[in-house]
């Protein structure tokens, strides 16, 4: 079974910044788009962030355009999702998934599409 591993989480004050990682042991990224999505307790989960594999094109989701940057390293077959400027809105639990029925991110960004859900990292955001 195929689980991402989310990384990099932690518990930071405001406009303070964090990289999140995001891995998928025995299995290749390439020829995926990946998303990161967040959700809190009583919420449902959102689409945060995503890359497409052949262009490394990038999608935002409105509240983070300006702060947040995602990249991949494919020969490291890995995600990072960059957070610059942190906000108490930005805690949650964050997770990354493969979009397996396509290599190019669709704008919006639809949950549905995407699989491999991993345990997720927590961000808190806390003066």
């Amino acid at each position: 079974q195929v689980q991402f591993v989310e990384s990099g989480g932690a518990l930071v004050q405001p406009g303070d910044s964090l990289r999140l990682s995001c891995v998928a042991p025995g299995f290749s990224l390439d020829h995926y788009a990946i998303g990161w999505f967040r959700q809190v307790p009583g919420k449902e989960r959102e689409a945060v962030s995503c890359i497409s594999y052949s262009d490394s094109s990038t999608i935002f989701a409105d509240s983070v355009k300006g702060r947040f940057t995602i990249s991949r390293d494919n020969a490291k077959n890995t995600v990072y999702l960059q957070m610059n400027n942190l906000n108490p809105e930005d805690t949650a639990v964050y997770y990354c998934a493969a979009n397996l029925m396509r290599s190019r991110c669709s704008d919006p960004i639809r949950k549905y599409e995407y699989s491999y859900w991993g345990q997720g990292t927590q961000v808190t955001v806390s003066s």
